[in-house]
């Protein structure tokens, strides 16, 4: 416990920020729309990502240095041009939470936009390769470290992902969904425009 409860606190607080795929997560599930899927995915990419830097994989960034300045650059294109997507929701308004809780959106595209989402943010490199995999090399039993990183990430997404749900009535007005739009797109463009001016 020595060192699963430390990789474990440690994930979490890196987690909880607020961030494009935090919003994404919210969004799905509040939408009820394969939040399952959704969450999984979350969890699965980052148990990749740790993994890899409890491993020892942290130098990758210092091994390729073209590696961080085309993430950087191609992560802030992908967060400006989501972001105004859910500008223009937030404008046109409409949009109202259906009990069913169908969706238009296939799974397939979902878990494009999420990978994109995951992987085009240079920070997410930064916490859990770089930051995690750092920080686990000073505990005596990486693996536990590892492990109570990488389950940490996934009670966080499955508890916003399911948790949203209770959010449900509120998003049954569609002033609701333009202001969650609205909240979207300014942090998707704030967090571009922090990766174009490092």
């Amino acid at each position: 416990m020595a060192s699963f409860l430390p990789g474990f606190f440690l994930s979490l607080s890196l987690i909880l920020a607020i961030g494009a795929q935090n919003a994404f997560v919210l969004r799905q599930g509040i939408r009820r729309a394969h939040v399952f899927w959704v969450c999984l995915t979350c969890g699965l990419a980052d148990a990749v990502l740790i993994t890899g830097g409890v491993a020892g994989f942290g130098a990758l960034a210092q091994a390729l240095p073209w590696f961080e300045p085309v993430m950087r650059y191609g992560g802030a294109a992908f967060l400006l041009w989501y972001g105004w997507k859910n500008a223009r929701s937030a404008w046109r308004g409409g949009a109202v939470l259906e009990a069913g809780g169908t969706d238009t959106q296939s799974l397939r595209s979902v878990i494009l936009t999420l990978l994109a989402l995951t992987f085009l943010n240079p920070h997410v490199y930064l916490d859990t390769v770089v930051l995690i995999g750092s920080i686990s090399s000073q505990y005596d039993d990486r693996l536990l470290f590892g492990i109570g990183a990488v389950l940490a990430s996934f009670v966080f997404f499955f508890a916003l992902g399911c948790g949203a749900r209770l959010l449900a009535p509120l998003f049954a007005n569609p002033r609701a969904w333009q202001v969650l739009d609205g909240i979207i797109a300014a942090t998707m463009w704030a967090i571009a425009l922090k990766l174009l001016y490092l």
